[in-house]
């Protein structure tokens, strides 16, 4: 793997939730970088450029800092908003392209599924990322997970991927990738809440019944 982006970052030397609101209040993403036994360095990213390429999948990057030059770091975590829109703060890790690393790697669903040409077919994928380990240098931007053999009522499960020999599964294999339901009507709904309802009636013990019983 090329790491074909270079993320430009600046020092910060001064830290905390005010002076971090100054600095993305000018187009800047402040940052953490740690790592390799090294002390956290607190950084800056031009957060238009980042995001950006964040967007894309891209989670490996070279960065430039003045007397140390040029090195891979590792999109760690992102960390947004209240809202859960905004990014607002990154961490960033030293890597080598050979270590092993975990990482979480955003699935692209490709195909056209048989099972949503049928009427109120739903397509679900509850999950959006796989979670995987591999090198620094083997790590994908993304996975692809075909749904073109998926039908009505099928699923495909983490362990159905077909993932490189040198890429290895974390996430648990049974987890569910994609699947098709048919969607429920409220005429069905309302069927088995009848259904339910008459059930859970009491039985209603009649003088008749209680005379008999005597």
């Amino acid at each position: 793997m090329k790491i074909e982006h270079t993320l430009h970052v600046e020092r910060r030397e001064r830290v905390g939730s005010r002076y971090a609101k100054r600095e993305r209040s000018v187009g800047k993403l402040p940052a953490v970088l740690y790592g390799h036994g090294q002390d956290p360095m607190s950084l800056t990213l031009n957060a238009k450029e980042a995001i950006r390429l964040f967007e894309q999948g891209e989670r490996v990057f070279n960065i430039d800092l003045s007397g140390e030059g040029a090195q891979a770091v590792l999109l760690k975590d992102i960390q947004f908003d209240y809202l859960g829109t905004n990014v607002i703060h990154v961490d960033l890790a030293r890597v080598d392209m050979t270590e092993e690393i975990d990482s979480h790697v955003v699935l692209r669903f490709v195909g056209e599924a048989p099972g949503m040409k049928r009427a109120g077919a739903i397509f679900m994928h509850p999950m959006s990322s796989l979670h995987i380990r591999c090198t620094v240098a083997d790590l994908p931007d993304h996975i692809d997970v075909s749904v073109a053999e998926l039908e009505l009522g099928a699923t495909i499960h983490a362990r159905d991927i077909a993932l490189p020999a040198n890429i290895k599964l974390e996430s648990d294999p049974d987890s569910i990738i994609a699947q098709i339901v048919e969607a429920v009507t409220e005429e069905a709904t309302g069927e088995a809440a009848e259904v339910a309802a008459s059930s859970a009636e009491p039985e209603v013990i009649t003088k008749k019944k209680e005379e008999k019983e005597e």
